[in-house]
């Protein structure tokens, strides 16, 4: 990684810890609409889902050497959670920082949603170079089919997918 590329990720995590102080500094859930606090904490679960998913996907499908990191894949993995999004991880850090905005309501911590979501953008598209170094076309191929951080246009994708295939 390059400098710029740590740049990047620590500007990603102070804002997403920032938030998480702040939402404890500042509980009184500033506009005190109950129904956000419910919807923060679906995003929360999501967010749970779509960074711990990955972890064991890679193990079994993306050809991980014994006693090596889970993100040390020999193999593309498109299958499962990745047939909805290539980076569920960023997604879920994505995921995390709005459920805090909605768990917070407060304007602060909303702000400090930008610099999350922007810089997880860009991490992605450095992600994405990389990756294509790595497995090449089949990448490519990939990336055509699955978005990269939209996981509802992603479920929504794959829905198609299999009626297309159901229809054949």
């Amino acid at each position: 990684m390059k400098l710029r590329d740590y740049i990047l990720v620590t500007i990603t995590w102070v804002s997403l810890f920032t938030q998480i102080i702040l939402t404890f500094v500042l509980w009184d859930n500033y506009y005190d609409i109950y129904a956000l606090v419910i919807v923060g904490y679906v995003f929360w679960g999501l967010s749970i889902i779509f960074g711990v998913i990955p972890i064991f996907s890679f193990r079994k499908r993306g050809g991980v050497p014994k006693k090596s990191s889970y993100i040390h894949t020999t193999e593309l993995v498109d299958s499962g959670i990745y047939a909805i999004v290539r980076h569920p991880q960023f997604f879920a850090g994505i995921l995390w920082s709005m459920a805090i905005v909605f768990i917070s309501q407060h304007w602060v911590v909303d702000v400090l949603l930008i610099p999350v979501v922007v810089t997880t953008y860009l991490d992605t598209l450095r992600a994405n170079k990389d990756l294509i170094e790595k497995f090449g076309e089949d990448y490519v191929k990939y990336m055509k089919t699955v978005p990269g951080l939209n996981a509802f246009w992603g479920i929504m994708l794959l829905v198609f997918r299999k009626i297309k295939r159901d229809k054949k």
